[in-house]
């Protein structure tokens, strides 16, 4: 097996072992450490139309931030996951955040049109200290969800079941 394929192997393995689900609310406590990391709110970032989006805005809320980029497959399965979430958890204090992290503008722009996304679109590009605050990031996509609390509740690189991050959102609502 070629050094190459060794590589893109042990990366698919990476995301499969990262995607199995965790259910329960057992799972959702041990998860949810009182003693967890809390989540560094600091960053002010661009969205799409320019303007300044400061994290800390959100303290308070349950926050869903999504590490993603237009050509990941698997972003592409879950944003439709964050667009329902969005729509119907948003009332009760859930904020889902996109962190693109290497698009261009035009492509960026027009790919958020055409898969209807609903929430707040923030631009990545450069900002490897987000990605260095939220990390490591082993791969895309890159979920983190924070509670009402500040700390980090859930942190998941890879594709996701749309029941495991839901159960974590209604419990920290």
């Amino acid at each position: 097996m070629s050094k190459s394929w060794m590589h893109i192997t042990l990366g698919v393995l990476l995301v499969a072992i990262s995607a199995a689900p965790v259910h329960g609310q057992a799972g959702l406590a041990a998860i949810c450490n009182p003693n967890g990391k809390v989540a560094d709110l600091s960053f002010t970032l661009k969205d799409l139309n320019g303007d300044d989006v400061s994290l800390s805005a959100f303290k308070g809320k349950v926050i869903l931030l999504d590490f993603w980029a237009t050509w990941c497959g698997p972003c592409k399965v879950e944003i439709p996951y964050f667009i329902d979430f969005y729509t119907r958890y948003q009332a009760q204090g859930l904020q889902v955040l996109g962190f693109d992290v290497d698009d261009e503008i035009p492509a960026l722009t027009e790919y958020v049109e055409l898969m209807k996304m609903n929430y707040p679109i923030l631009i990545g590009a450069g900002r490897d200290d987000v990605l260095k605050a939220y990390g490591p990031m082993p791969g895309l996509p890159t979920t983190v969800i924070i509670g009402r609390d500040g700390k980090v509740c859930m942190s998941h690189t890879g594709l996701v079941e749309k029941a495991v991050f839901e159960e974590a959102i209604k419990a920290l609502l």
